[in-house]
Parts: C-alpha cells; structure tokens; sequence
C-alpha cells in the first residue's frame, strides 16, 4: 500500500494516542492526519501535482510529520534535504531533483535558512526567479515570524481552505505502492551525495520488518535525534511505530541528557543512537541518575564499535537486548539486525544477519528483505560465498536507481537488481554479515593496499581510546599514509608514540599509522546522523 494508506489505517486503530511527543507538543494520530490533510489543500492550492518534487528543510519537529503526510497525499514526492546546508549545497540538490516547492525553517544548527534563500532567489518572498533553481517556483515557511511577507503553513492550510476537500482528497489514490515517495540524498561521508529514489512499498515494506525483526510491542515508544531527513530516524523510527501504534520522541539536537530525560518523562522503549551519541549517553547516565527502566532496546549502529561500549550500554542503561544494523540511503534503511538475544560478542563483532520480514518478505528471500553477495571491488565479478570483498545487495527494498542518474544507476545496479555498496565485508557461514571496511577509503603505502578498519579495530583495541578513524593522506614519498584520529578515554595520558607501538606489535609495519591525532569527540567533522566525514579530516590534513 502507500504511506497515506498506511497511516491512515493505524489512524482507524490508533486515533487518539500520541504519535509524536516533545518537551512542547503531544500530537495524536488522528491530529497528524488532520493536520497533513488541511497541509495538502494548501499545496493543491500552490499547483503541486502527482509526481513533482517538494523539498523539505525541516528539523525534527512535528512539522515534518505532517508535512511528510501532506506530499504523498497528493501523490507528490518528497525530498527530504540535509538542514546544515550552505547555499551551494542546497541549490545543487534543489537542482538535481528538479524541486518544485520548497518548505523550510528559518535556522537550524548554525545555518541562516532565510539568508540561504536570499542567496539563491533574492526576493523569494513574492516568487521565486533563479538560474540556480530554474523549477522552483515556490518557499513555504514553517514559521514567517522573522518574514512575515513569506507564506507559512499557516498561511497554507488557509489558502486551502478555498480548495474543495474532496478533489484532495481524490488524489489519495492517484499514487500507487511502486510509485516513488522519497528522493533521499546521501549523507555525504564522501562528499558526493546522490538521490535515491525510494518507493512507498520499499520504505513501509523495511519499516515493518524492523518492528517484526526488532520484536516491538503494542505502543512501542522510540527516541532518537537522529535527523528524519535520513532513513535511520525516519524508517527505523518514525515508520516503523507505525505499525504497533507506537510514538516517536524527536529531537532536534542531540544532547545526552535530554535524551535521558525524555527516556524517563515520557517511558520510552528504545533509543536510536549512532556509536559516538552511545558514548555521550553512557558517560551522561554515569554522571546523573535517570530512570531507565523503560528501556527495551538500545539500537545503535551505523558505524563500528567496540565490544567494551556494549557492556556500558548494557550495565550503565540497563535494556533488555541491544541491536546494531547495517544499510544505507539505497536500501530503506537497515537490511541487517542483530537478532533479540544476541551475546555482545555479536553484536560487537558483526551487523547482524538479513533482517527479517515475516509477511512482508517475499518468498524467494527465505524470510528476510534483502541478501547479500560479495564481488570484487575493483571488477565487480561475483566472488564465492564467504569470500571477503565489495558487498553487493538486492531484494524489495533496494533502489532500483538514482533519481535522473542513469550513469550512475547502470555502474551501481546491474541487471539483476544486484546494488553495488561501497562497504568490503564477507558473508559468514551463519548468515551473520561483517564489515571489514570502505571499498573507496582503501589506500596505497608504497603500493600496499590498506583497509582502514582493521587499523581502526587496533587501535579501539586499546584500553585508553574511546574512537579510532583512520584515512589515508597524500604523501611525496609513498603516495599515501595512514593518519589516524583518536579520541581518548576521559582522563586518559596516552600518547602518540605509545599507540603506535601499540599497533607496531599487531600489524605490518606499512599498515601502522604514520600520524596520531587526538581530538575531542565534538571537534571530530560529522553528518547530521553522527557519521564521521573521512573526506574532511583528509583533506584538513593535507592542508
């Protein structure tokens, strides 16, 4: 079915519980339908029609929701878009997905949204004229306070008034399940975001069987401040509640204790971290006491960690299971869990195994979403099971292309739907998938291939480093060197020429990072979802 069918189903179940709770508001289901359906009349109003693009710059507020709601109602698309961009980003997005309207905040961490507009579309108040963002033809304010010449959503939703609800109302069903709901754009650790499209079958298809695969139960609460642009917060989070009339806890910034707060105030059942957002929370609940006892799941994943920072979550937190994942804009999220129950061990050394379905998996996929093969990174020919190389994944949550990218669509996705990822990994004999690295962060040292997680696995190896990234940097001599950047555990005296040795005794000596750089763990260059931006620190060091 389609997302508005989806959530319009639980608003018959589901009406007049919480949806969506912050410190300021408690929105109900049958509220956010509500509110996303008199949000569509204004677009009609504004001349959107089945199959254009909407963009979205909006935190993690209740807006989002229903604004997120009132596109697909109308059988329009949204596009979801990074709220930290400069106006060179934005515009390069805005263009490549031929945006029609735009609805945005004025600020959000740091950036001036009102003076990126004026960048772009100076006079975009009245309408909209720019060689930059030649298709856009509209800005929609959440809130106009500091421009009240702009149109808001209040100013929308009354503009819709004038529109006949039943002709909205008809469009509901103009979309089907294979049409696209979202053009998600990377999150850019590369620096070179792409849009995928996403269908309305691929993102409530995986978000059902995260709740299946995750074990939620009726009411199931999550939290996270995990941005919903990206799909870890929106299809792990906000779509997946969906299907056990749950709530989602959002944040718009990330603060340990909030989200502790929140945890307690409001009896949450899972928290969404990445592993640098695990740490703070860990040394946040050993500093101050909060009530955790509500908590069944801790589900943090997108990148490594060690085994040591399960067991704080474990002893400090206290869930009942802990989760990691693995997956990406492509695939709707995640396609592999850990399983309830899982030892720590597990958890810490793989991503999981495929994640399971229950009735949404088809039937050639022996109960899970997606399946995974290994090929080799640079040709790309399919390699035995088990063997370690690029890991390579279909299945009915995978992208079929990018959004007006056949170049790049044809040299990711083959013929047989097969989606090339970027990560090396292999698959284990148990069905459990481990990730040995980036195919594109691989580096030479004088002609020698290094993968940059084994190092990275070294070096958290150590008693006294909390995070370990490491990249390769330009070198005269040997084209390239291993630096690597370290975050210490507090209180910690470790250094540099102690960790290298450290590493000197497990690993070959090319593999042995030539710099060791400490820094605070804010200072490190990340995402909005709390990935690392290699790319940066790269390119930091070289300069």
């Amino acid at each position: 079915m389609t997302l508005v069918e989806r959530f319009d189903r639980a608003v018959e179940r589901f009406g007049q519980r919480p949806y969506v709770l912050t410190d300021t508001a408690a929105l109900t289901y049958a509220e956010v339908q509500e509110r996303s359906r008199a949000i569509a009349r204004g677009l009609f109003a504004l001349g959107v029609a089945p199959g254009d693009r909407v963009a979205m710059v909006i935190d993690n507020r209740p807006a989002f929701v229903a604004v997120k709601l009132a596109i697909a109602r109308l059988g329009a698309t949204a596009v979801p878009i990074n709220f930290s961009y400069q106006a060179a980003d934005l515009a390069t997005v805005l263009a490549a997905c031929e945006a029609e309207v735009l609805i945005g905040i004025d600020a959000a961490i740091g950036v001036d949204h009102l003076a990126v507009l004026d960048e772009l579309a100076p006079g975009w108040e009245t309408g909209v004229s720019s060689a930059q963002v030649p298709r856009l033809r509209g800005v929609v304010l959440v809130d106009n306070a500091r421009r009240p010449a702009a149109l808001d959503l209040t100013g929308l939703v009354e503009l819709g008034r004038r529109i006949d609800e039943a002709a909205v109302l008809t469009l509901e069903s103009a979309a089907g399940p294979d049409d696209a709901c979202d053009v998600v754009f990377t999150s850019g650790t590369s620096g070179h975001p792409l849009g995928a499209v996403l269908t309305h079958d691929m993102v409530l298809r995986s978000a059902y069987g995260s709740a299946y695969h995750r074990a939620m139960t009726d009411g199931w609460r999550i939290c996270f401040s995990l941005p919903m642009y990206h799909v870890f917060g929106y299809v792990e989070g906000l779509l997946a509640a969906l299907y056990v009339g749950g709530a989602v806890v959002p944040h718009a910034v990330f603060n340990p204790r909030s989200i502790l707060t929140s945890v307690q105030a409001h009896r949450v059942q899972e928290v969404l971290f990445v592993p640098t957002m695990s740490v703070a929370v860990v040394e946040e609940a050993t500093r101050r006491r909060y009530d955790t006892s509500s908590l069944e799941s801790v589900f943090s994943a997108a990148a490594a960690a060690p085994v040591r920072l399960w067991e704080q979550i474990d002893q400090v937190l206290g869930p009942r299971q802990v989760f990691t994942g693995y997956g990406q804009t492509e695939v709707s999220a995640a396609t592999t869990l850990t399983l309830p129950g899982d030892p720590l061990e597990a958890v810490a050394e793989t991503v999981g195994r495929m994640k399971l379905g229950g009735c949404a998996a088809p039937a050639d996929l022996d109960g899970a979403l997606a399946a995974y093969r290994t090929v080799d990174p640079f040709s790309g020919a399919a390699l035995t099971a088990g063997a370690e190389g690029e890991l390579s994944v279909r299945g009915p949550i995978v992208t079929r292309g990018y959004f007006r990218d056949p170049e790049r669509s044809a040299a990711l996705i083959d013929a047989d739907g097969w989606l090339r990822t970027g990560d090396l990994g292999r698959v284990r004999p148990d069905g459990y998938l481990e990730l040995t690295g980036r195919s594109g962060e691989l580096f030479k040292v004088g002609g020698e291939l290094v993968a940059p997680k084994q190092v990275e696995q070294v070096l958290t190896g150590h008693p006294d480093v909390e995070q370990a990234y490491v990249a390769g940097v330009p070198d005269n001599r040997l084209g390239e060197v291993g630096w690597a950047w370290v975050v210490r555990t507090p209180g910690s005296t470790l250094t540099e020429a102690e960790l290298v040795r450290h590493c000197r005794d497990q690993l070959a000596g090319f593999k042995v990072p030539r710099r060791v750089v400490f820094a605070d763990a804010d200072a490190l260059p990340k995402t909005t979802t709390g990935k690392i931006q290699k790319f940066v620190l790269i390119r930091e060091a070289t300069a």
